[in-house]
């Protein structure tokens, strides 16, 4: 979830400092099926933008967007101009049909760099029939710098009125924008192509304000909302000026029936990023109770009261309350980018883990489960001269859930987490030092 905005150049930026500060491990035997490097922007070099649209019964349009600052440009080609080699492999998966094999694309890209182009767009037509959940695994190969990310992209062809038969172009520009999240004041233009409507229904909920449980409480789980404040109808046209000034879910339907549609949201004009007092307070939620936060957002000087409380973590070391900052608040702005649903990222279950514990050091993913691991300290054990290492990891599991305005709500499994060490990497925190379960002095 990326502009979410210029998210990519911001990245860049910040990816340069002390990122994320544990992301050494112990070297160790590759895996092929560890997808960790997906939400480590330290080891995913190229992030580019995904959607899906159904153009017809028989084919639907992957469309991926590249964007300048990710790519490496070279002139050692024959043509002698800066240029970007990339090759993208595509494999459309069936999965009504048991994850049967449907279709499968190639395409090699010379992107040859412009001086005023920021991004690049290109799309990829599958083979579909109607009335199938489908995923497409998409492995993007920079030639150059030899080097590849995979991503995974589900869409259905269930419906002619779910969110993958709506786009959305930018407006006066008319480019595509691959995203669904907007600031007030920028316009765009939603675009239905799956038959002739009148009107589009525009359903405004407020956005979600709580956080999820820590993984050690097996609660019922804060439920997204699930009636709109107001429903207002406006006449369809592909050219229509839309904005959405007011922060909330903003769900387009093409009739008044509530149950499927596509989804904008509005998180502020500062996300994903968090730059005022108030925004930088609110995280903290996982730090300390919920009363040193409405505290901390009541009193009349935020800031001071922000800086007051990283500068006692920190033990009264400016230069390490400000590593923590960078730390802390780094993860809570590629939170936002990797998963934001119907809510921002950091208030998301895997958002709450990755603030925390920070990337996993193992992800493995299936059509609708992901699973996090994080290294334990290794144990070594002795036989005479001869000795054993044995390596072991926390898990984290997340169960995709069903959810009209997104496909990227995910929902952790606690009963399946019967170990945390939430507490210990709570206090880890409070007392200045970046949690990391491998760290022999922690636990």
């Amino acid at each position: 979830m990326k502009n979410q905005l210029k998210t990519h150049n911001l990245i860049t930026i910040i990816a340069l400092f002390a990122l994320l500060a544990s992301c050494a491990t112990v070297k160790e035997t590759y895996d092929p099926k560890d997808l960790s490097y997906l939400y480590n922007p330290l080891r995913n070099r190229i992030n580019p933008r995904y959607s899906i649209f159904n153009e017809s019964d028989d084919r639907s349009v992957v469309s991926i967007k590249f964007f300048t600052s990710d790519l490496f440009f070279s002139e050692a080609n024959p043509a002698g101009v800066p240029m970007a080699q990339m090759a993208v492999i595509a494999k459309l998966y069936n999965m009504s049909y048991e994850r049967t094999l449907a279709d499968t694309a190639y395409y090699d890209l010379n992107i040859i760099k412009s001086p005023d182009r920021e991004e690049y767009l290109y799309k990829i037509p599958v083979k579909v029939q109607k009335g199938n959940d489908y995923v497409v695994e998409l492995k993007i190969y920079d030639k150059i710098r030899n080097f590849m990310v995979q991503s995974f992209i589900p869409f259905s062809t269930t419906s002619e009125t779910n969110r993958y038969n709506f786009y959305v172009k930018s407006y006066p520009s008319g480019n595509e924008m691959l995203k669904n999240v907007v600031r007030k004041d920028e316009y765009f233009n939603v675009v239905y192509g799956r038959g002739k409507v009148d009107s589009l229904y525009i359903s405004v909920l407020k956005a979600q304000a709580g956080i999820p449980w820590p993984p050690s409480m097996v609660l019922p789980e804060k439920p997204p909302p699930s009636k709109p404040d107001t429903i207002v109808a406006v006449p369809y046209s592909d050219t229509l000026q839309l904005m959405f000034p007011s922060e909330g879910i903003y769900f387009i339907t093409t009739s008044r029936e509530y149950n499927e549609g596509f989804t904008m949201f509005n998180f502020g004009d500062n996300f994903p990023s968090m730059t005022n007092p108030a925004e930088m307070i609110r995280p903290l939620a996982y730090l300390v109770p919920e009363s040193k936060i409405d505290s901390m957002l009541n009193s009349p000087k935020p800031k001071v009261a922000l800086d007051e409380f990283w500068l006692s973590c920190g033990g009264g070391n400016v230069e390490k309350a400000r590593e923590l900052i960078r730390i802390y608040y780094t993860r809570a702005l590629f939170a936002n980018y990797y998963f934001t649903s119907w809510k921002e990222g950091w208030r998301t279950d895997r958002g709450m883990i990755y603030i925390i514990y920070g990337p996993p050091d193992k992800l493995y993913k299936a059509a609708d489960v992901e699973t996090w691991g994080y290294k334990k300290p290794v144990v070594r054990t002795n036989w005479g001269t001869r000795f054993s290492v044995k390596e072991d990891y926390l898990f984290f599991t997340f169960k995709k859930k069903p959810n009209i305005f997104t496909d990227n709500d995910y929902s952790l499994s606690r009963s399946e987490t019967v170990v945390s060490y939430w507490d210990k990497a709570v206090q880890s925190w409070r007392k200045g030092i970046v949690f990391r379960l491998d760290n022999p002095e922690g636990i």
